[in-house]
């Protein structure tokens, strides 16, 4: 447990200043606590001799003097020490957003977002509790019973030692109920993981649940899941429930001791009245400690649980990362493209094999092929969406491994396959890579790419809202809108990976022609699976089972008679169709 608390020891050194003010504050309230049943001692056996008005008022306000010293000092420590508590979960909670931002796909393919989101949430609320509450009650507890047991040993050593026979029994109990805790609520963090990635899944698909008409089956998958929660919960609530009240008859045991034998020695003269009184006093005080450090247990093993489900996300490494000694990127970045002899594996599985080609700056390329032929996958190699696992891409003439990547991505514009917006407006998405740019510059991207007429039919104009993942455009306008987003940057290369997949072929050119003048001086390259979108381009690459296997522009590819002939083909018999 030790090992894995060291993850928090540079949060908790930004603090130090607070926590060493926080622990004084916890050792003089404690003091003063500590304090309180020895005037209280010494009072009885100094009125006991003879009651004296004066001596009584004397006694009477020094302690309500500690127990108001006790008091502010102990709200001084609850303000610190939970008020840092807080400091560390914004910190923890900023840099586990830091960290997964930049995580490379592959941790997103291992790990559900409701998985990550139920880390991100409770799983660090747990950690907030050990850290603030947690720590607060471990010292508390431990000062209290050392300056207690101290005072008792001091008053009565042997008295203290027959008050403490409970306190093995106690250790074992703790150690024993802090393991099976631990456990329980693993197990809880795991089943609350797998109903938020339940929840996350159907509110994004919500619209595919009801075509499919499958509310019922939803609703009885994730009572399922709800139940197991319900059932491992009060499981550890039963565990509690008997942890807590065993201590507490414990605590019981020791003031039956100190009565039976303590009471032996005040007959027998052997302790004072004061004394006796004390003792039952500071084993009263004790109670709240015993008490305490079950709960305290119960949030530390919480804690350290859920700490090690952070710790997993946190040891995460990026795949992709900046190279230790980068290359400044050409100015400007002319926009050639080669690959040489680059190929992409997942695991076992070749998806791309020996890809040489070589794209000029400014010129237009496009990438055609049967669906899982890879054009998906050579695309997202330039970005550095992933590397290369045999060969190398070099953007003018500089490996893509030994440039910034925030140089390399500042340098292309990048609509994906699978059109991502944000619960934003529309100005707010298209300018996503670019806070600072002008309304002008978002109008004239839009219109570019051909989403201007549709916008004034937008209630709010380029300030409508478009809703979770752009729920209220339609396909075409996601597309169109992700066209508009990777042009605005102006960047040397542009990358269209089947941007124009969802519009009409008529809407198809009329942003092809907008984009004309766009792309006439700068490396473009169009994934598609309609000829009508590349038959423009200046080399056409055909890919099959991650190879290219044939190249050429239109008219000498529909010379050669193979794929993208039949493909030009049918397409065309499918427009004749169409038109009747």
């Amino acid at each position: 447990m030790l090992r894995r608390l060291q993850i928090l020891l540079p949060y908790l050194g930004r603090y130090r200043r607070g926590l060493v003010k926080g622990v004084a504050a916890l050792g003089v309230r404690n003091i003063a606590a500590a304090a309180i049943p020895l005037g209280i001692g010494y009072a009885v056996d100094e009125l006991s001799s003879g009651f004296q008005i004066k001596l009584a008022v004397q006694f009477a306000l020094l302690l309500v003097a500690l127990t108001a010293l006790k008091g502010i000092f102990q709200y001084a420590m609850r303000v610190v020490l939970i008020g840092i508590s807080r400091d560390i979960e914004y910190d923890i909670r900023n840099d586990l957003f830091r960290h997964l931002i930049r995580l490379s796909a592959d941790f997103y393919g291992r790990y559900r977002t409701g998985d990550i989101m139920a880390r991100t949430t409770n799983d660090l609320s747990a950690v907030r509790n050990m850290l603030g509450p947690g720590i607060m009650y471990s010292g508390d507890t431990l000062l209290t019973a050392i300056l207690a047991v101290g005072v008792m040993g001091w008053v009565d050593w042997r008295l203290t030692l027959f008050a403490l026979l409970p306190a093995p029994i106690v250790s074992v109990l703790v150690r024993y109920f802090g393991h099976r805790i631990h456990e329980r609520f693993r197990e809880i963090q795991t089943i609350f993981s797998e109903i938020s990635n339940r929840v996350q899944e159907n509110l994004t698909g919500v619209r595919v649940v009801r075509a499919y008409v499958q509310e019922d089956s939803e609703k009885r998958l994730f009572e399922e899941w709800n139940r197991d929660y319900i059932k491992e919960s009060l499981r550890l609530a039963r565990l509690s429930a008997v942890f807590l009240p065993m201590l507490h008859s414990f605590t019981g045991i020791a003031f039956l001791i100190v009565l039976w034998y303590g009471g032996n020695r005040l007959m027998d003269g052997k302790i004072t009245l004061g004394a006796f009184l004390m003792f039952n006093v500071y084993l009263g005080m004790l109670i709240r400690p015993m008490v305490a450090m079950g709960w305290v247990v119960n949030v530390v093993q919480r804690g350290t649980t859920s700490l090690a489900r952070l710790e997993e996300i946190l040891n995460e490494q990026p795949s992709i990362t900046d190279p230790p000694r980068p290359v400044a990127a050409p100015q400007p970045v002319r926009g050639e493209v080669r690959f040489e002899d680059a190929g992409l594996a997942f695991g076992d599985t070749e998806v791309l094999r020996e890809i040489n080609i070589r794209i000029e700056a400014g010129s237009t390329v496009a990438l055609v092929g049967p669906t899982g032929s890879g054009k998906s996958s050579l695309a997202q190699l330039i970005p550095r969406l992933w590397d290369p696992t045999a060969g190398r891409i070099l953007l003018d003439g500089i490996d893509l491994r030994n440039l910034r990547l925030a140089d390399l991505r500042r340098a292309i514009g990048f609509a994906p396959q699978e059109t991502f917006l944000f619960s934003a407006t529309l100005a707010e998405n298209i300018a996503f890579g670019h806070p600072s740019a002008t309304m002008e510059q978002i109008r004239r991207s839009a219109e570019l790419a051909g989403l201007g007429p549709d916008v004034g039919g937008f209630p709010d104009g380029y300030d409508t809202v478009v809703g979770e993942r752009g729920i209220t455009l339609s396909g075409g306008q996601k597309q169109r809108t992700a066209i508009a987003r990777a042009i605005l940057g102006d960047p040397s290369v542009l990358v269209l990976d089947d941007a124009l997949s969802s519009v009409d072929t008529e809407t198809e050119e009329l942003i092809l022609n907008a984009l004309g003048d766009l792309v006439e001086d700068r490396t473009t390259i169009v994934i598609s699976h309609r000829v009508s979108t590349v038959r423009r381009a200046d080399v056409i690459f055909v890919m099959d089972r991650g190879r290219i296997v044939e190249q050429g522009n239109h008219a000498s590819l529909l010379a050669g008679g193979h794929w993208y002939a039949d493909l030009h083909q049918k397409q065309l018999l499918e427009r004749e169709l169409e038109a009747i």
